[in-house]
């Protein structure tokens, strides 16, 4: 971080300012320790590093001056005659600290002012002093002309803020990823899926009415894009196992950035978004109502956006590739984090302490439609409470400083035969055997833990398990399950680098009866599946990064008759 501070002592006022160039850490510091909800352009500029001197009015104030200094006499004629000299807040002068030539010039034009001002009010002026002051100007006219300009110069920046700043309100900040990926296996006769270039653009305006308070909107455009949303048709899911992953685009090798319903909104099965369209995707208002508490109400919400994930390496846009291992599958059920906020949601946040922190919401996935028309018309419901929902909550403990633990649990109905998790095919039909059309009850468990070990090695890691019954009628059952363990390296060979090492089980059926099958018909020979997966993010600066990375999957869609699929890509993210 590079900064450069200067000191302007005029009258008798001391400014001192910071100047950081753009994209350093000084810049974020400056808004990590103040609130920019709370400040102006002027206080930005204004921000100390180190405390302002300020006036004084004897030399008797100050504490480290004693009237056995050699400088004594000369401190209190400046200090009572002219009022020109100022003192440090704890009423310390720091008389033995080294004078630059334009600390000197500065404590120099105060003085100047200071005399000018006497004159023009006509007060007496020792003419001695004068003639000490003209040939100390003329001395350090350099100097003095230079400051003047930096000073003009510093007035007319905070002018041109003021008059140009987004919002005293608003903060905004965005995110944009590119993305070159392909994709090797699949199934025996699946076509081979192309190398593809993505894009995911984010616009996030955030909006503070009380300094406390937080109005979030988010804007989205992606080229992502499913062609056909019942059959999936263009992804990557699709194109390596068109029968054995999946309709509504799910699959096992899906990435973190790409949006669960790419291209199609999963309440009606029309098109929407998709081919970088501009999309509301976020819509969200959180508010503390007393000490301790917090609430939040959106009509687009994700469960991500109210629940710690816990897992270090969860960004979409610097963190893990694959869709699989960015965070613990509970939070995804019922399209809880489908990247196109597809939930109207609301709940609260409650922490008593720094060691428990425990929430809950409700959101339902219907809310704005007024009447039910069932498949395919409203293939999830309608209504606030009417048709598919989930009620879920989580308790985040940290034991100690090194240590992150968190508790999901997460009751949903889904009007159709889904998980809505985007993360394997079986997670659309997951009652194998039974129709899409049969409506589900699902509780899900999970846990997530991370240790930091150090500062240059965490270990994380979590376990699912979903319980999913028939609904209304019939008692088939399907369980499936999901765990992962994996090495996050923060600093990694250089500072604000990071990488991760994971290995698991992606989402897999592990149970069923009483009708639904374990191993549907578009299984030839069940297996569990396996992926490794590994990444790089490489920071070139504050706004840019580039990660590469693979996963590979073993028995990919629980079906061993596939061939082990490769995932790999080169993401770019920038952020501002």
């Amino acid at each position: 971080m590079k900064q450069h501070r200067f000191t302007w002592l005029a009258g008798f006022a001391t400014v001192t300012s910071l100047t950081t160039f753009p994209g350093s850490a000084g810049a974020q510091m400056l808004y990590e320790d103040v609130d920019p909800m709370a400040i102006t352009p002027v206080q930005e500029l204004t921000t100390l590093l180190d405390q302002p001197m300020g006036q004084v009015t004897s030399v008797s104030e100050l504490r480290d001056v004693q009237p056995t200094d050699w400088a004594y006499e000369a401190l209190k004629s400046l200090v009572e005659r002219y009022g020109c000299i100022v003192g440090y807040p704890d009423r310390t002068f720091r008389g033995d600290r080294a004078l630059s030539r334009w600390e000197f010039a500065a404590g120099l034009n105060a003085c100047m002012n200071t005399m000018e001002r006497l004159l023009q009010e006509n007060v007496a002026v020792i003419k001695a002093d004068i003639e000490k002051l003209q040939r100390l100007a003329q001395e350090f006219q350099t100097e003095l002309s230079a400051l003047g300009a930096r000073v003009d110069n510093l007035e007319t920046r905070t002018a041109y803020l003021e008059d140009h700043q987004f919002s005293t309100t608003t903060k905004l900040n965005g995110e944009v990823i590119f993305s070159i990926s392909g994709a090797t296996g699949g199934e025996p006769d699946a076509d081979s899926a192309q190398i593809v270039f993505n894009d995911r653009v984010r616009l996030n305006l955030t909006t503070s009415f009380t300094g406390k308070d937080a109005l979030i909107t988010g804007l989205q455009a992606y080229n992502f894009t499913a062609g056909n949303p019942i059959t999936g048709t263009g992804s990557v899911a699709e194109t390596l196992f068109p029968n054995d992953a999946s309709i509504l685009g799910e699959g096992m090798t899906s990435f973190n950035y790409e949006p669960q319903f790419a291209g199609f909104n999963p309440q009606n099965l029309q098109p929407s978004c998709g081919n970088n369209s501009v999309c509301l995707y976020k819509l969200l208002y959180i508010t503390p109502v007393a000490d301790n508490f917090t609430v939040f109400v959106g009509p687009k919400a994700e469960v991500t956006d109210a629940f710690p994930t816990i897992v270090p390496f969860a960004s979409e846009g610097q963190g893990t590739l694959s869709r699989a291992f960015a965070i613990n599958p509970v939070l995804r059920v019922s399209g809880g984090t489908t990247e196109t906020g597809l939930a109207s949601a609301a709940g609260f946040i409650y922490k008593p302490n720094d060691v428990v922190d425990w929430r809950a919401l409700y959101g339902s996935v219907n809310a704005a439609i007024p009447q039910n028309e069932g498949f395919p018309g409203t293939p999830l419901g309608a209504g606030l409470f009417n048709g598919s929902f989930v009620a879920a909550t989580q308790l985040t403990l940290y034991p100690t400083e090194n240590l992150d633990l968190g508790l999901n649990y997460a009751y949903s109905y889904h009007q159709i035969n889904i998980l809505g998790t985007g993360l394997t095919g079986a997670a659309a039909g997951t009652l194998g055997g039974l129709p899409l059309t049969t409506p589900v009850n699902v509780n899900s468990v999970g846990a997530t833990l991370t240790w930091r070990i150090n500062p240059s090695i965490y270990f994380t890691t979590y376990g699912a398990y979903f319980m999913v019954d028939q609904a209304n009628s019939g008692s088939a059952f399907t369980n499936l399950a999901s765990w992962m363990a994996g090495l996050y390296f923060p600093d990694a060979f250089a500072e604000g680098n990071t990488a991760g090492l994971m290995f698991g089980q992606p989402l897999t059926r592990v149970g069923a009866g009483n009708g639904a099958t374990l191993t549907p018909d578009n299984i030839s020979n069940r297996a569990i599946p396996y992926q490794i997966e590994a990444f790089y993010n490489y920071k070139i600066n504050n706004n840019l990064s580039i990660t590469p990375g693979a996963f590979v999957i073993f028995n990919p869609e629980g079906d061993s008759s596939n061939s082990t699929t490769g995932v790999f890509a080169l993401r770019t993210t920038f952020t501002f």
